[in-house]
C-alpha cells in the first residue's frame, strides 16, 4: 500500500470590521502616536479602550490619554518567535499598566533577554515609523531607561480611522487518509475513483472509507466516467479577492455517473443564464503535463450537448 499523500495547506485572508466610534478614535489617536483609555461608570480608566462598561453594561465615551510609559505586572519569555508577532528575536509577552489607566494593556517588550525582565519595571512605546491606526502602531515597549527617544513625527491626517483590516494566514501539514489519497493518485493518471458501500450499494466520491449511512468499511473501488449531471447550482456574480474567474459564472454540484454523491465544481462553455437543473455536462481536463494530485486536473465541466436528466433520476440527491 503506497503511504498516503501529505501536502502543506495554507488559508490566508483579510479580516477587516468597522471599528464604530469609541474604538475609532482609539485607534486614530494611535495613528497619531497617542494612547487613550476609556472612563468606566465606577472611575476606573480602562485601557484598551473598551465600548461598554463591565459593570453597568452601558455604552461609554469619555476617552482619555494615558502613558506613555508604564509598569510590567507579569510577563512571559517568547524564545522563538513565530510568524506575524511583533518581533522577530526572542522577546517578552507583558500585561503592561499605564500610567493613568487601571487595567493592563497586552503587549510585547523588547528587553534583549530574559534576564533583562522582571516584574515591576518601567517601560515606555517604541512606534512604528508608519503608523495606520492600529494597536501594531507600537511595534513594543523597551525599558524605559535613559532619555526616551524622540518618537517620529506623526502624520498629518484629519481623517478619523473607522476599519481596521488584519491579515490572518494560518498554516498546516495536511495528510490524506489512504483513500483519499488513491483518489488523489487516480486524478494524476486522469481516472475518477469513488468506493462502494458493501450493504447500501452507495458509490461515495470523493472516497470517505466508510459509508456514512451504514457504518462500514467501502473497500470496492470503482472508476467512475467524467459525465454526469447539474443537481443545484449558483451564479455567482460577486467578485471577491483572489477570484480567477470575472463574474458571472456558476459554481454547480456535479452527479456523476454511477455516483450517489455530487461534488462541488465550475460549469463553463455556456452563458451562466443558460446552466440548469438536471443539465448533461462532461469534464474539461487540464493539459496532461498540468496534471498532479488535484481535482483542479479538471478545469471545469461544460455541456455535453445530451439532453437534459429528468428530475425523478437526480431529485434524491438534492
Amino acid at each position: 500500500m503506497s503511504e498516503p499523500l501529505s501536502a502543506p495547506l495554507e488559508v490566508g485572508f483579510d479580516y477587516t470590521r468597522s471599528l464604530g466610534s469609541v474604538l475609532g478614535r482609539f485607534a486614530t489617536a494611535l495613528r497619531q502616536r497617542r494612547i487613550t483609555g476609556v472612563r468606566g461608570s465606577d472611575g476606573r480608566v480602562h485601557v484598551p479602550a473598551i465600548e461598554y462598561d463591565p459593570s453597568t453594561f452601558q455604552p461609554l465615551d469619555e476617552l482619555v490619554d494615558v502613558g506613555p510609559e508604564g509598569t510590567v505586572l507579569s510577563w512571559s519569555w517568547a524564545p522563538d518567535p513565530l510568524e506575524g508577532q511583533p518581533l522577530q528575536h526572542a522577546f517578552a509577552w507583558a500585561l503592561v499598566r499605564l500610567d493613568g489607566a487601571d487595567t493592563p494593556l497586552l503587549h510585547a517588550v523588547d528587553a534583549g533577554s530574559a534576564d533583562g525582565m522582571r516584574t515591576g519595571m518601567r517601560v515606555r512605546p517604541r512606534w512604528t515609523d508608519e503608523p495606520c491606526g492600529s494597536i501594531r502602531d507600537i511595534t513594543c515597549f523597551e525599558p524605559a531607561t535613559g532619555n526616551a527617544p524622540q518618537p517620529p513625527e506623526a502624520p498629518e491626517s484629519d481623517e478619523p480611522v473607522t476599519m481596521l483590516t488584519t491579515p490572518i494566514h494560518l498554516h498546516y501539514q495536511h495528510s490524506a487518509s489512504p483513500e483519499e489519497s488513491r483518489y488523489l493518485r487516480g486524478l494524476a493518471e486522469g481516472r475518477l475513483l469513488g468506493q462502494r458501500c458493501p450493504v447500501c450499494e452507495k458509490v461515495y466520491i470523493p472516497p470517505r472509507g466508510s459509508c456514512p449511512i451504514d457504518a462500514v468499511p467501502t473497500e470496492d473501488e470503482v472508476e467512475l466516467p467524467d459525465t454526469g449531471i447539474v443537481t443545484t447550482f449558483c451564479i455567482v456574480n460577486v467578485p471577491f479577492l483572489g477570484q480567477r474567474i470575472d463574474p458571472p459564472y456558476v459554481a454547480a454540484y456535479v452527479l456523476l455517473d454511477g455516483a450517489d454523491i455530487p461534488f462541488l465544481h465550475l460549469v463553463l462553455g455556456c452563458a451562466a443564464e443558460d446552466v440548469r437543473m438536471g443539465m448533461r455536462v462532461r469534464a474539461a481536463w487540464k493539459p496532461r503535463e498540468e496534471w498532479d494530485t488535484t481535482l483542479q486536473n479538471i478545469d471545469h465541466f461544460e455541456p455535453s450537448g445530451q439532453p437534459d436528466a429528468p428530475f425523478e433520476s437526480y431529485s434524491h440527491h438534492l
